[in-house]
């Protein structure tokens, strides 16, 4: 859902003043890390802030893909009074930046050599008008496939690598008594699955082209035609509960030998973690099939919001400060399943698929198959995602619709919610 129209809210805070809700030397923090896993995390951060003698004011704001808390979000700016900090990402960064919500950052992050420590993709995505405005806490892969090895077994299939081998196992994992692919139907979580396959049928040039770029051609060709074609079935190998299934709870699925798979983002893995598996053990990990020459990245990040009292902008560099440092890094996303946004640290403590994506994040970054994740806001604007979205959803729901005419739609969609 698109998250504002920047003129409606540039004029609804004309006037507006800057209220801070926390306290001189607290900080309150609007975020969604609400699952088991990442709410563990996000505890980190705060248990960090205290031992520092500052204040944290929890904001949780439930649903995985944020959309609620960006609506939460939205009314407290409206009103004057944001928080100290939100987990805000990709393209929205730029729009909080353009509205001139959002404080200075470069001071800490010259302190602490951000420049140094930071890959140039990511250290762009934290600035606004080449001033750091946030301060990323991991690297998430999105184009992930999870299995449970003895529903595997149990149905003679290993993990598939191509979208053929992924139908064919999710038959004889079905024919064995499962649901073959664990699915929430939500419109993000359908916009999670849709991308994996574009990206695993037609791979990242066209993945950029289409999700990234928008060009028309892409949106409403042939490619496209067959990437929603793919999709679509996709839906006969999951089970009837699924509409409004949170991803944990499809997550859970797969943890308990109910269903054999599901394609998620590595913040799955904090799931797994917390019921106590181990990778390459009790749960599987691979790239989506096709996908093992790209990495779809969705980076959860804190902006730092302007507040005009010195505590609390000295509580803000504080968090901004310990979001980087090693401590929380190697702690946050042994929790939450993603790798360290600083590829500096010793990864020994990661299991085995935090380290393959950690190489797989660098190598694709040099060959040129790093793409952001639509589905998670890295892509595009949150209006373009929204349209998208709708899209996406109303195909993969709908008995009656063509790929034909979803691959229309897309491209209006995408050019509507451009202008």
């Amino acid at each position: 859902m698109p998250m504002f129209k920047k003129t409606t809210l540039a004029l609804a805070l004309a006037g507006a003043t800057l209220a801070a809700t926390a306290h001189a030397e607290e900080v309150e923090v609007l975020h969604w890390w609400t699952s088991g896993g990442e709410a563990r995390a996000a505890n980190v951060l705060k248990e960090l802030m205290e031992a520092e003698g500052y204040g944290w004011q929890d904001f949780a704001v439930a649903g995985g893909g944020g959309e609620t808390a960006m609506t939460v979000l939205k009314s407290r700016a409206m009103s004057g009074n944001p928080p100290s900090a939100a987990q805000i990402k990709g393209p929205e960064i730029q729009e909080w930046g353009e509205l001139g919500l959002l404080g200075n950052l470069d001071d800490v992050a010259g302190a602490e050599g951000w420049d140094e420590l930071l890959p140039e993709v990511v250290a762009n995505i934290m600035r606004y008008d080449g001033q750091y405005v946030a301060v990323p806490a991991n690297v998430h892969r999105v184009n992930w496939l999870w299995a449970n090895p003895e529903v595997l077994d149990a149905a003679g299939v290993e993990m598939p690598t191509t979208l053929d081998e992924l139908f064919v196992a999710g038959e004889a994992i079905r024919e064995a008594g499962f649901v073959p692919l664990a699915h929430g139907g939500q419109a993000w979580q359908d916009a999670t699955v849709f991308e994996s396959v574009l990206l695993g049928g037609q791979g990242s040039e066209f993945y950029q082209a289409a999700l990234v770029d928008l060009d028309p051609e892409a949106l409403g060709g042939d490619q496209m035609i067959e990437s929603l074609e793919d999709f679509k079935r996709l839906r006969e190998l999951m089970d009837e509960g699924m509409p409004g299934r949170d991803w944990n709870i499809a997550t859970a699925m797969v943890i308990e030998g109910a269903a054999g798979m599901q394609l998620m983002g590595d913040w799955a893995k904090g799931e797994f973690t917390a019921a106590g598996l181990t990778a390459g053990e009790d749960y599987l990990c691979a790239a989506a099939p096709g996908t093992e020459d790209a990495f779809t990245f969705n980076i959860d990040s804190l902006a730092m919001f302007r507040v005009t009292d010195d505590g609390e902008r000295e509580a803000q560099q504080a968090l901004a400060r310990l979001v980087l440092e090693p401590t929380f890094q190697e702690a946050f996303n042994l929790a939450k399943g993603s790798i360290p946004a600083r590829p500096d640290l010793e990864m020994s403590e990661f299991d085995s698929c935090a380290q393959q994506s950690l190489a797989d994040f660098q190598r694709t970054a040099e060959e040129g198959g790093l793409v952001p994740s639509m589905a998670h806001g890295m892509a595009v604007r949150a209006d373009v995602q929204g349209a998208i979205f709708d899209v996406v959803t109303n195909y993969f729901n709908s008995a009656d619709m063509t790929a034909e005419e979803a691959a229309e739609r897309m491209v209006s969609a995408a050019q509507a919610a451009s202008f």
